[in-house]
């Protein structure tokens, strides 16, 4: 997947904070791990690739 930093990506769960964009998040770094903010609640988290990859539903470049 061609996933850069800055790129907003829509998963198909939502974090468990339930705010209004609580299934959006921000990427900040990408490697073996993606490091990602919720865009609800700013909660910043490392989640391995594989895991990431596999629950993307969109991807919404540079918002």
């Amino acid at each position: 997947m061609d996933i850069r930093v800055g790129d907003t990506l829509e998963m198909k769960k939502a974090h468990p904070c339930k705010g209004k964009d609580s299934d959006k998040f921000l990427v900040l770094r990408i490697g073996m791990d993606f490091r990602l903010r919720c865009m609800s609640c700013a909660h910043e988290f490392m989640i391995p690739r594989s895991r990431a990859e596999k629950n993307i539903k969109r991807i919404l470049r540079g918002q």
